[in-house]
């Protein structure tokens, strides 16, 4: 069964207006958050999507974690969590976190233990070699911080696998502990409130030598076996997948509507920038609108201009090299060996707030579900790469500038009322 994208379902989920932000960078703490909770009514948001606040030596941003159901110190306690998720519910804004599967911090109690001694028992947590010569095909998606994915591991004179960081170990999705592990920590969180998750990183959970370990079976049926379990448990908590591919690709992760119950579509992303900057190529954006429109129901994609990593741009490549040119032709902002670029909103449309507004007006027309990265609704720019980071995504992961939103709010002819209106028509025609 199959539906069009003009159904109007009621979930909650299939045309949502989401948030996404660092609740340091955004509001200090998570206290400074919730007392912030009127900002996002004000704005029209449905959900707010937090990105890591575990517990974390903040290797990458947190998604390096050392516990799955805690929070950093300089956060707050789990107490404060609940009662964010309490208020929000009062004012109907559901609450999405990360869920990270793919891999723990290498400070993790797991893999301390399993790194120390051959026959621990949470070495099958993770994966190991002899030789780091297994998985060939996947690709290293950190080239900029690492040669392999195999990194040495001294005690025991041999290598584990991580496809991010070196200090993010990949989880063994062949061990059925791990998934029983993982089920329990969903459990935990959704008692604290949560009311769905992003899966980061889920085209490489499983592992599979002689293939490319990306989007292989095995990972669609954990992801099943996730879902399964929260359609037993916990009915309406959903999944979003993180999934970077065409849309052709990413349809995928719906699976037979037992999946994800939202997928990023980062063709329609790469083709809204490439509308904006390039020129108008409306029929090919039309193009991957009408490509998308068939998925299961209670499915939907999640459109988004911007996130808190590089602009993956997905377009062939004579297109991708034109748009690449055009948003950082000074090459001053580029990752991933010089594939991609890391910046703001702002930034992308050449600092010209009347693309920005013709930005959103291309989001917020979609229908889909939506989502904003903080600041990129008052225009805020790339910060200054600090001398001793090394990670160009901390461009824009910068404190959001309460001076400027206030002064924003105060003006009705501002780019945070244009994108309030942007919402508000959205939902006034749905």
């Amino acid at each position: 069964m199959e539906k069009k994208l003009t159904n109007q379902n009621k979930e909650w989920w299939m045309r949502g207006d989401f948030y996404s932000l660092y609740i340091d960078k955004f509001a200090g703490n998570i206290q400074g958050l919730t007392s912030r909770l009127t900002y996002f009514t004000t704005l029209g948001i449905d959900c707010l999507h937090i990105l890591p606040h575990y517990p974390s030596p903040m290797r990458d941003g947190g998604y390096d974690i050392i516990d799955h159901t805690g929070v950093r110190s300089e956060l707050g306690t789990v107490d404060d969590f609940q009662e964010l998720c309490k208020k929000a519910h009062t004012l109907s804004i559901k609450i999405m976190v990360d869920l990270v599967l793919n891999h723990v911090s290498s400070d993790h109690p797991w893999f301390i233990e399993a790194r120390e001694s051959r026959n621990n028992p949470k070495r099958d947590f993770f994966l190991w070699s002899e030789t780091g010569s297994e998985y060939k095909d996947a690709p290293n998606v950190f080239p900029d911080f690492k040669n392999s994915n195999w990194i040495p591991n001294e005690q025991t004179d041999d290598y584990y696998y991580a496809t991010f960081k070196p200090s993010q170990p990949d989880l063994n999705w062949n061990n059925p502990e791990v998934l029983s592990a993982m089920l329990g920590i969903v459990d935990e969180l959704v008692a604290q409130g949560v009311d769905g998750f992003r899966l980061d990183a889920i085209m490489n959970l499983v592992e599979r030598d002689h293939t490319t370990s990306v989007g292989i079976p095995e990972t669609h049926e954990r992801i099943r076996d996730v879902r399964a379990h929260l359609d037993m448990h916990h009915p309406g908590v959903i999944l979003l997948g993180e999934v970077i591919g065409t849309t052709k690709y990413s349809r995928d992760y719906f699976g037979d509507g037992d999946e994800c119950h939202l997928s990023y579509n980062f063709e329609l992303m790469s083709e809204m920038l490439y509308a904006l900057r390039c020129g108008n190529e409306h029929d090919r954006l039309q193009t991957v609108v009408e490509a998308a429109s068939v998925l299961p129901p209670s499915a939907s994609w999640m459109s988004f201009l911007r996130n808190h990593d590089s602009v993956s741009i997905l377009l062939e490549e004579t297109r991708k090299d034109e748009l690449l040119n055009v948003l950082d032709s000074k090459r001053e902002y580029i990752f991933s060996k010089g594939t991609q670029t890391v910046q703001r909103l702002y930034n992308l449309m050449d600092k010209n707030e009347s693309l920005v507004r013709k930005a959103f007006d291309m989001l917020y027309v979609l229908p889909t579900a939506t989502v904003m990265y903080y600041g990129d609704e008052i225009g805020m720019q790339n910060e200054t790469m600090q001398k001793d980071e090394d990670d160009m995504r901390a461009v824009v992961r910068g404190v959001f500038d309460w001076e400027e939103a206030e002064r924003q709010i105060a003006n009705p002819d501002s780019l945070f009322h244009y994108a309030r209106k942007c919402i508000k028509s959205r939902k006034n025609s749905q």
